[in-house]
């Protein structure tokens, strides 16, 4: 071996360190504040108040316990709902959101355009602009103080829509939804067994956005429910920091955040095999 191809064996092997080294840092980082999510879970208030500690207390089952058995706090009415309402968003948002896209990917009519147009002006518009409309539509409607109105409204997702209709142009040959017509599906038919399947990637990538978006949601679900057992985690653990210093209890509402966690990391455990099915199709070439 030449002097120049061991020079660049050793800058090749530096250049590999380097980037573990790199990729190491930034995992540290990020598991870093989980760590220390964890280890609060696991200690007492007074524990708490002394300062940082990286060594896990004793109290994570007296946390827990404490947590679910407060009657001011329904943690486990919390879960069902903020699942509830999480599980349709994501769905609702993603199937209707795609179906959009494809109406305007696979057909062509005069508003096309003004049309897309349009969907593009409703993404830059704030959910605190129109909240106050909201609230008085369901509030005639019959719906105050229900959780319909948290989900129902993710059928129309204009930054979903945009993320499938770019997925579509570079993803979704015609010929496949012509064949299809060709062989006498029908439209629905076609969007379901070929459309879809294609777009999985897509999918479980705005799946998990969609999910954590609408766990996290916290504006929402404050502005329109008010019985403590219809009330997602978010509210409860607003609640639960907000009670007057005699009650307050960093230990649970830490372990109240970490529960809260728990349903995300499963959600994108589940649906990250999607992900790298999807890259690894977008590395084949035709």
């Amino acid at each position: 071996m030449t002097s120049k191809a061991k020079k660049e064996r050793n800058a090749a092997n530096a250049r590999t360190v380097l980037a573990y080294i790199v990729l190491v840092i930034l995992a540290f980082f990020c598991l870093f504040f989980f760590y220390i999510l964890l280890i609060n879970a696991s200690r007492e208030h007074v524990d708490i108040q002394k300062g940082f500690s990286a060594l896990p207390g004793a109290a994570f089952i007296k946390n827990f316990v404490n947590v679910a058995k407060d009657a001011n706090v329904p943690v486990f009415a919390g879960i069902k709902n903020s699942l509830i309402v999480a599980l349709l968003s994501a769905g609702l948002s993603c199937y209707f959101s795609a179906l959009t896209a494809y109406g305007l990917y696979a057909y062509d009519f005069k508003l096309k355009k003004p049309a897309f147009v349009f969907i593009m002006l409703i993404l830059v518009m704030p959910t605190q602009v129109s909240a106050l409309g909201f609230l008085r539509l369901i509030t005639k409607m019959k719906m105050a103080d229900t959780i319909f109105p948290l989900f129902l409204p993710s059928i129309a997702a204009p930054s979903i829509f945009y993320f499938m209709y770019s997925y579509m142009q570079s993803s979704l040959p015609m010929s496949l939804v012509e064949a299809s017509r060709i062989d006498g599906a029908s439209e629905f038919k076609t969007f379901n067994k070929i459309v879809l399947p294609i777009m999985k990637p897509a999918m479980a990538v705005q799946a998990i956005f969609a999910f954590v978006s609408s766990w996290n949601n916290y504006f929402m679900p404050a502005l329109v429910l008010s019985t403590q057992k219809k009330k997602t985690l978010p509210i409860l653990i607003a609640s639960l920091r907000s009670a007057d210093f005699l009650k307050f209890d960093m230990g649970k509402v830490y372990m109240l955040i970490t529960i809260a966690i728990v349903p995300i990391i499963v959600v994108y455990i589940l649906l990250s095999k999607f992900i790298v099915e999807g890259v690894a199709l977008g590395g084949v070439k035709e």
